[in-house]
């Protein structure tokens, strides 16, 4: 009886120093865990959280703490993205504004004091008052779309369109301006009809800002063109020039919000940044895609690919959709 109350005595008390050795290593574990949390946050460093244990439990926690530190990392990298694509936009937009005001302030204010002009002079000037001021409600309209987008507050009516015609009526728009700046323009269109299931106001706007971004930055090379084509899954639209192109430097960030090529900001192929932009996600809200390849002085291309329509979702079109 003696032995097996002594052998009961033992046995506990070979589990409380095991359980108490347990816990000495848990609680150095979690000081540990806890010390080395504090710094990485305080540091913002990118170190994660080693341990060697046999604990799966503990292991499991481990993988979850460091996955979120991933998480954090990331967050903080958009931020700083954000953050510096936000003092880019506000400095575009300033600057985008205030230009053609400053030229608005500058003809009213001649038009005001300077009493030589005639009033031929004077309508002349009044001509370029406008123009300016047509310029501006562009760049606050266009700022209104971004918003719209943002806020997944743009409305689509989406219905079958014939693309032959829509891109016909898109080039032809503008001919007399590619025209006068003495571009060669090929439009490329098949002889056969395409349709697609689209937003036909969206998609002629996807295809303007392609223009005109083709325009603004092809000019060196005096040629713009527009092909379309499909296969057996798609349908594809083409705007291409072949002036200056894209740096490769450039490649990840022609669609963020108000973008423009380094040397756009100071010379006559100044814009808003947003027509890449706007062009992407309008694209994207229509389940399409769009890419582009570049090669400058020899071809930049603007891809679009939407999906071609099913005839038995025809019924299914003629309704106002609204973005999710």
């Amino acid at each position: 009886m003696i032995y097996l109350v002594a052998s009961l005595i033992m046995c506990v008390s070979i589990l409380l120093l095991l359980y108490f050795r347990a816990k000495r290593k848990m609680n150095r574990h979690l000081q540990y865990m806890t010390e080395k949390l504090n710094a990485i946050t305080a540091e913002d460093s990118t170190e994660r959280l080693l341990l060697v244990t046999d604990d799966q439990q503990l292991r499991d926690l481990l993988n979850e703490i460091n996955s979120l530190l991933d998480y954090h990392q990331e967050s903080m990298a958009d931020l700083a993205r954000l953050r510096i694509s936000t003092n880019r936009m506000l400095s575009n937009v300033s600057h985008d504004l205030k230009t053609p005001l400053t030229v608005i302030s500058g003809y009213i204010e001649t038009i005001q004091h300077d009493k030589q002009f005639s009033d031929e002079e004077k309508e002349l000037l009044l001509k370029k008052v406008q123009v300016k001021v047509m310029d501006v409600a562009g760049l606050i309209n266009t700022f209104f779309d971004l918003a719209k987008l943002e806020a997944e507050d743009w409305q689509l009516e989406m219905e079958r369109i014939q693309l032959n015609e829509l891109c016909r009526k898109v080039i032809l728009g503008y001919y007399d301006t590619l025209t006068t700046k003495g571009f060669a323009v090929h439009i490329d269109l098949p002889e056969v009809s395409l349709h697609m299931d689209a937003d036909a106001a969206a998609l002629t706007r996807i295809l303007e800002n392609l223009l005109s971004n083709a325009i603004r930055y092809g000019k060196d090379g005096k040629t713009v063109g527009m092909t379309l084509w499909q296969d057996e899954e798609n349908v594809y639209i083409e705007v291409w020039d072949k002036g200056k192109g894209i740096q490769e430097t450039d490649n990840d960030r022609i669609f963020e919000r108000l973008y423009t090529a380094e040397d756009s900001r100071t010379s006559s192929l100044q814009g808003s940044g947003l027509g890449l932009m706007i062009a992407k996600r309008l694209t994207e809200q229509m389940q399409g895609q769009i890419h582009f390849t570049s090669i400058p002085y020899t071809k930049t291309t603007f891809t679009l690919t939407f999906p071609k329509p099913k005839i038995d979702n025809y019924a299914k079109l003629k309704k106002v959709v609204r973005i999710p």
